[in-house]
């Protein structure tokens, strides 16, 4: 092994974050690795490119990381979303970048590396897949007791607004073993909490099982010992069958907690969308859910000033929210983004009108939050210690997934670690999070 260092950076989502962990398992045989960027001979920057905010922070970080080539860097590679979306036309546009990959060659990396040190020219991977998933041995990123686990790559959904198809590929599910032995690494290594992920996860396994899957691989999961929480993000609420419902309250190890991406709620904005779902059928699987599931927790993402979106659809919206009451909610702008349906579609909304919906819909959310967070004042919860920062132990209870949702913060006369379960008295609520005492007894 030489003595180069080797930094990856990761930008966006939790998927772009396991392809990063896969790549510095790939690195770590080569070069150590450093997570300081100013001490690295070799920078990988890891793009998301899926709305103009996320393309712009990663064109950013290239810039930014492009300084070090003064330093200590001497190889600077671009992959991810973005490398894929805009490929050559990226290396041209900053020729700052020794290398790309896009989302399917990362199998190449290191002979990049070698062939920017050893020839001193400029190399370009980037090939598009219907049929490649990455997988493999991964550094861990996260907390060591947590770890995202990938189910299936790829959308076979056509969102209007959506580039994903055209980056990721179509549809393809991981089989149920491979993902079992994955998972079974994954807690050997110290992982309490999976987080399974895909761009749909409800509808795992269709294209290898000829149905809907996910309710037997939750199943599968639930017999690793030593895992203690499965979590799910991403289910199409339409999507969701009485099979998966079942499982999730049933499975002791399933947390009571389901992240259903809505976008919207109007029909007509829905269809625009070119969503699947409509109106009736969310609601009806939403009272489903909340009806065999107590305590369920769900979380939902929606987009405001979608082209054409009228007042009355936005004050739809809004009064959708205060009925409903979601648990955990975050809204997005719509970002108008090229070679998309709706990039030319007619009423295209203003930026001012776009970041006033914004703003209305997270202040009405915040106070449904501290509603919320107040009917939990007394209660007692498990929960899973995350970090320490000098004063406060931040834990997590199953309603709260890391770093999208609130905390618990406590203090302890006990030292504890990272990966800890412990129960935990609510006293006080917050607008996102909450505080609490630990109950030693009970605790272990």
């Amino acid at each position: 092994m030489n003595n180069l260092k080797a930094c990856v950076i990761n930008l966006g989502c939790d998927k772009n974050r396991i392809d990063s962990e896969i790549m510095l398992n790939f690195l770590s045989d080569n070069y150590k690795i450093t997570d300081k960027p100013k001490e690295a001979d070799i920078i990988i920057i890891n793009t998301c490119g899926f709305i103009e905010d996320s393309k712009q922070e990663s064109i950013n970080t290239i810039l930014y990381m492009a300084n070090y080539k003064k330093q200590n860097c001497k190889v600077l590679i671009a992959t991810g979303c973005l490398t894929q979306r805009y490929g050559k036309k990226l290396l041209e546009l900053m020729p700052e970048i020794d290398g790309i990959l896009g989302v399917n060659d990362y199998i190449h990396l290191n002979d990049v590396i070698e062939g920017v040190l050893n020839k001193k020219e400029k190399f370009f991977f980037c090939s598009y897949s219907d049929i490649n998933i990455n997988t493999g041995k991964r550094v861990l990123t996260t907390k060591s007791h947590i770890a995202y686990l990938r189910i299936s790559e790829g959308c076979n959904n056509s969102c209007a607004y959506c580039a994903i198809p055209q980056i990721r590929g179509k549809f393809r599910s991981r089989l149920i073993e491979d993902i079992y032995n994955e998972a079974t690494e994954l807690v050997d290594m110290g992982v309490k909490e999976l987080i399974l992920v895909a761009q749909d996860t409800t509808m795992y396994g269709m294209d290898l099982y000829g149905q809907k899957s996910l309710h037997l691989l939750l199943n599968k999961l639930s017999n690793i010992k030593e895992l203690k929480w499965i979590r799910l993000l991403y289910c199409y609420a339409e999507e969701i069958t009485d099979e998966i419902i079942d499982e999730i309250a049933s499975n002791k190890k399933v947390c009571k907690y389901i992240d259903i991406p809505l976008q919207h709620i109007s029909d007509n904005v829905l269809k625009n969308m070119r969503r699947i779902g409509r109106k009736k059928v969310i609601l009806n699987n939403i009272n489903k859910i909340r009806e065999k599931i107590p305590n369920v927790i769900l979380r939902t993402t929606f987009i405001v000033g979608f082209p054409g979106e009228k007042e009355e659809e936005f004050n739809e919206l809004k009064k959708f929210i205060k009925e409903t009451k979601f648990d955990k909610l975050g809204v997005f702008k719509y970002s108008r983004e090229e070679n998309t349906a709706a990039y030319d579609m007619p009423n295209q909304i203003d930026e001012e009108v776009k970041e006033f919906r914004e703003a209305e819909l997270m202040f009405l959310q915040q106070n449904i939050s501290f509603e919320i967070n107040l009917s939990k004042i007394g209660k007692v919860y498990e929960a899973i210690v995350d970090e320490y920062d000098g004063q406060y132990y931040h834990v997590r209870s199953y309603e709260m997934a890391p770093e999208v949702d609130g905390e618990i913060l406590v203090k302890s006369n006990v030292s504890l670690n990272a990966g800890d379960i412990v129960n935990v008295k609510i006293i006080k609520a917050l607008e996102y999070d909450l505080m609490g005492v630990i109950n030693y007894e009970s605790s272990k």
